[in-house]
């Protein structure tokens, strides 16, 4: 395993995977930017290195679309590998089966350096203008400018037994102050609720430009109290070197490229989005009230890089991280259930909202119906799963990140009548298609889509076998496939 160690050599190795195009043309923050890294994504392009954004400090620049797909089409999933340490030639199942292990790992506590890289330049409270960095305008509709698409925003409990490092947005609200977004049921919202009783305002530091498999820790829904921090010193092999903030005792990633620390009022409130979402869609209008972050210092490396993840239609890294980051935790708590699993994955294309599981074709149970049923509640009832709203279960002759298996594999294997739905489930709030009462209440349908093939009921002899190449007999496949170019094709 060769990990990278900081989010500046994680930009100097996509470089040398030609995984990065310079933009040094002047753009604007206002959608331009952001339009770019759009259709970056759109066309599976290197990622846009801005180093020249309009009205912004000079130096200072953004990494967009930092674990979008690759340029690479044979290896598409090469930029989640790399950050992770992994082959570039896995697979995202592949990669998913190696990440689930991350919560069985001996935790390795982060060692406290006396300084950092992020510690190059320092600002005091009064010398801060956070509306000079290159900060976005992402979406038309958007309510404001969002500071943290892709960085970690770090909290602790009050009495400092647990630190959460998580992905969590934040707009822009003036020079010094952020509107940061909390929700409830997750770990960061968890933190802010036990500062909240107390009546103290809770420290925070949001970082912007970590080690590229921090951010992927950051999105792994871990078991509550777990410190991402100690975890990925497992990963490492070594602990993950972190540095305390300026103005309060919060510890960061030591190569961080700006960390930007304060207070998260537990009384003030601001107004918050909308934003452009996972889904695909910008609910014009829609905001909400959230606590207001104070700033009280910033540091940051010279030259620093901003990563900028511009979320909406897949693929982007809400679909590559946090969908890779939700397989994985889900197939690491339904394996311990002695179902005969071969591969979990969450299609980039459905913006995390199916989890696919494929299951032995030679399994010795005989009632599918039951397995399916058995396998789609172990998912709703995972950590992990509190996400997903679909769960569709298959043989493993399909490839699950493979979309034309897929649809081929739902269009014709999947029996309406044996749709098992569930109603009045919790459903994740930003799940797209609910309505304003699902959203409110964060309650809906959940369903399972049992896609097993339904052919041993037909007797033996009348069994269909798959009409495609796959269907041939595989000496005859690898003589096809030795002779390609004799037949004259490229």
């Amino acid at each position: 395993m060769n990990v990278i160690k900081s989010f500046r050599e994680y930009v100097d190795v996509l470089k040398e995977q030609n995984e990065i195009v310079e933009v040094t043309k002047e753009v604007d923050w206002r959608y331009e930017m952001s339009a770019i890294t759009r259709r970056v994504y759109d066309l599976h392009a290197p990622a846009p290195l801005f180093s020249n954004v309009k009205d912004c400090t000079p130096g200072f620049r953004v990494l967009g679309a930092p674990m979008g797909l690759s340029t690479d089409a044979r290896h598409p999933f090469k930029r989640l590998a790399l950050s992770l340490g992994l082959p570039i030639d896995m697979s995202g199942p592949q990669i998913v089966g190696v990440w689930s292990k991350l919560a069985d790992m001996e935790p390795v506590p982060t060692r406290t350096v006396e300084t950092g890289a992020c510690k190059e330049n320092q600002l005091s409270e009064g010398e801060i203008d956070l509306t000079k960095l290159p900060i976005p305008l992402i979406h038309e509709g958007d309510g404001g400018r969002y500071i943290n698409t892709y960085g970690i925003i770090i909290a602790q409990t009050p009495d400092g037994s647990w630190t959460n490092w998580a992905i969590t947005r934040a707009m822009l609200d003036g020079p010094r102050t952020i509107a940061g977004v909390i929700i409830p049921t997750q770990d960061f919202g968890k933190i802010f609720s036990q500062w909240q009783e107390i009546g103290q305002d809770m420290p925070f530091a949001l970082c912007l430009g970590v080690d590229p498999a921090i951010t992927m820790a950051a999105g792994y829904p871990l078991p509550s109290g777990l410190n991402e921090g100690d975890i990925l010193g497992a990963w490492y092999g070594e602990p993950v070197d972190v540095v305390k903030c300026e103005t309060n005792n919060l510890l960061v990633p030591a190569s961080t490229e700006i960390v930007i620390e304060g207070l998260a009022s537990v009384s003030e409130l601001l107004k918050e989005g909308p934003m452009g979402e996972y889904g695909g869609y910008v609910w014009s209008g829609r905001h909400k009230q959230v606590p207001c972050f104070n700033v009280s210092a910033m540091t940051y490396r010279d030259n620093p890089i901003m990563p900028l993840c511009v979320a909406g239609v897949p693929t982007e890294e809400n679909h590559t991280n946090w969908g890779l980051n939700i397989a994985a935790s889900i197939q690491y708590e339904i394996q311990k259930l002695d179902f005969p699993i071969k591969e979990c994955f969450i299609p980039m294309e459905c913006a995390a909202h199916w989890f696919v599981v494929t299951v032995d074709r030679n399994r010795t149970t005989e009632d599918d119906e039951k397995l399916a049923l058995d396998i789609g509640k172990a998912v709703f009832a995972s950590r992990g799963g509190s996400y997903i709203p679909k769960v569709i279960v298959l043989d493993d002759d399909i490839d699950p990140a493979n979309l034309e298996q897929l649809v081929w594999a739902i269009a014709t294997r999947h029996h309406p009548d044996r749709r098992i739905a569930f109603s009045d489930q919790y459903m994740f709030p930003l799940v797209a298609y609910l309505s304003p009462k699902e959203k409110s209440e964060s309650v809906s349908t959940r369903v399972i889509y049992n896609c097993l093939t339904p052919f041993h009921s037909w007797p033996k002899e009348m069994r269909p076998v798959e009409a495609s190449f796959r269907g041939y007999p595989e000496k005859l496949q690898k003589h096809v496939i030795d002779h390609w170019k004799e037949y004259g094709f490229s």
